[in-house]
């Protein structure tokens, strides 16, 4: 059996019953895949479900940042800002090819909520706090040099602008690497697995779960020592079954980004600005598109598909005119747009973009372990923390003694190039080994940046099995980043592919429209669908990229 193979679905829910667990994590997201990866380097037995697909909730829709919180230096957030800060560093190192530095400038307007004191003394403490190294340190622009560095930024009024180094990344390939390497620190992990009960001792402790297979609908009895409850915005729902669900509860928030094509929308320069209200929204150049976000409003609907309002679009659509007046840019040309639900913990009294950030554990009576709230950023230290707890009560219960974390300076899978220095180095040797085998270079430079590490078995699908692609009818890179996927990404559904391996339906959306056919008949052949399923799962991504494209009209 294959760890991370789609062809061995059926094993992976067997190997589950048969042993008892250190640990059973509930939730594939960052957070989940941090916990798994920190326990199972640690050497516990450690077993992953995930109900969906990795990062399928918050942890694909995202502003898709490792940034280090500025805004939360206004709410005096300062503890969170140092440790949150240096965690960027981290995750930059762990995982260069996922992420990377982006320059990011932050314009200031008579009468607006910064100012060029106020800017340079928090850009300063910022960097203090998060420990941002020499080369990164903030920099102040007077009005001529914001205007250079992007033509496009309001002129009236214009004072100047601090510039400083935040991380961008792709936050479901980000998960995906987390969770891939503590599969290969021998966690047990699988998605479309969900928690649909939990089994308790005559002590009423908690001693396993009832996971459902949701794609054949099987249920299995999962017996672990310790659960921990990393659903997300699905935390309280586990607290619920528990039984648990008192105190403290999480408050979702709604954020939502637009993307358009450079055509229309052509920044060349990440911006970080305050809307009228106050709210703070970033815009921000990748792959040819330009993306806007985020709103920031109480959520109460269906958590699993959050979707944008009118009220959402015209929010972030009035913010764009405001602060690029000449970018006259329309609901039209939103070419695709994601939500996401951003998990918080309650606060009374507080408005959603004023609940802070921070991370909590809740431990039931019966014994579960929740982990609530937190940032993106953050997720390797809530991870230990979470992971620690486990430890010491593993320890209390049974004796066994579990070590510190080890994931500090840990490459993440993909990330074992030699941190940030070594993967330029990297990055050069295996475009030419791409272009060699007659990949274009643009092509070969996004794989490379994609996999990392792990481009070599793309590169060696390319290679070998290009008669496998003609049969197929699959672009051969195309093809190569399928059949990867299927060998060691556990991609099931369409969706996964398109959304959570590759990032098209967000960035690249005639690419889904270009492959998506052939992508599903080689999927429905290889992974034996049955004809209700590719019907299911067809109907599934159509119905998503016609929401990308104008979720209004379509809901």
């Amino acid at each position: 059996m294959k760890q991370f193979s789609s062809y061995d679905r059926k094993q992976h829910f067997e190997k589950l019953t048969q042993e008892e667990w250190d640990v059973l994590v509930i939730g594939g997201g960052i957070t989940g895949s941090g916990i798994a990866l920190d326990a199972a380097s640690r050497g516990m037995k450690t077993a992953v479900v995930e109900m969906q697909d990795y990062a399928a909730g918050t942890s694909s829709r995202s502003t898709k940042l490792v940034h280090g919180g500025l805004r939360y230096l206004k709410q005096f957030e300062v503890k969170m800002v140092a440790e949150v800060g240096k965690e960027r560093e981290i995750v930059y190192e762990n995982g260069p090819h996922v992420t990377t530095p982006e320059w990011m400038m932050l314009p200031f307007h008579e009468g607006g909520n910064f100012g060029p004191l106020s800017t340079n003394v928090g850009l300063r403490v910022y960097d203090y706090l998060a420990g941002v190294k020499k080369s990164e340190r903030r920099t102040m622009f007077s009005p001529e040099e914001a205007i250079e560095r992007e033509p496009l930024v309001k002129r009236d009024g214009l004072k100047g602008a601090g510039f400083y180094v935040e991380y961008k990344t792709d936050d479901a390939r980000l998960t995906l690497d987390v969770m891939k390497k503590a599969v290969e620190y021998g966690a047990l992990s699988t998605n479309y697995a969900k928690v649909v009960d939990f089994i308790y001792n005559d002590h009423g402790k908690l001693v396993g779960a009832k996971v459902e297979d949701t794609v054949s609908g099987e249920q299995y009895h999962v017996k672990a020592k310790k659960i921990v409850n990393a659903g997300g915005p699905w935390v309280d729902d586990l607290r619920e079954i528990d039984g648990s669900k008192k105190g403290k509860t999480l408050q979702l928030t709604k954020g939502v980004h637009l993307v358009f094509d450079q055509s229309v929308f052509p920044l060349k320069q990440a911006i970080y600005f305050d809307s009228p209200d106050g709210r703070m929204i970033f815009a921000i150049p990748r792959d040819g598109k330009t993306y806007v976000g985020t709103t920031d409003t109480k959520y109460e609907s269906e958590i699993a598909h959050p979707t944008m309002t009118e009220e959402d679009r015209d929010y972030i659509l009035g913010a764009i005119h405001m602060m690029f007046p000449t970018v006259e840019v329309t609901a039209d040309e939103v070419e695709s747009s994601w939500a996401g639900v951003r998990p918080l913990i309650h606060e009374e009294g507080k408005d959603p973009s004023e609940i802070s950030r921070k991370d909590e554990i809740f431990v039931s009576d019966s014994g579960l372990i929740s982990m609530a709230g937190g940032k993106l950023t953050g997720y390797r230290k809530m991870s230990q923390h979470a992971v620690n707890l486990v430890r010491d009560q593993i320890m209390e219960e049974y004796g066994i003694r579990y070590s510190d974390s080890e994931t500090k300076n840990m490459p993440i899978s993909g990330g074992e190039v030699g941190g940030s220095k070594g993967f330029e180095k990297f990055k050069l040797e295996r475009v030419q080994i791409g272009t060699a085998m007659g990949m274009d270079e643009a092509k070969a430079t996004q794989l490379v940046q994609l996999y990392g590490a792990n481009v070599d078995k793309v590169f060696d699908i390319y290679k070998n099995r290009q008669d496998d692609a003609k049969e197929a009818g699959i672009d051969p890179v195309v093809f190569a980043q399928l059949v990867y996927g299927l060998e060691h990404e556990l991609t099931y559904k369409p969706v996964d592919f398109f959304i959570r391996r590759t990032a098209a339906l967000f960035f690249n959306i005639q690419y889904v429209r270009d492959h998506k056919e052939a992508v599903i008949d080689y999927m429905a052949k290889e992974l034996n669908y049955s004809d209700e399923q590719k019907r299911e799962y067809t109907e599934e991504l159509e119905r998503l990229m016609k929401e990308a494209v104008n979720p209004i009209e379509y809901v």
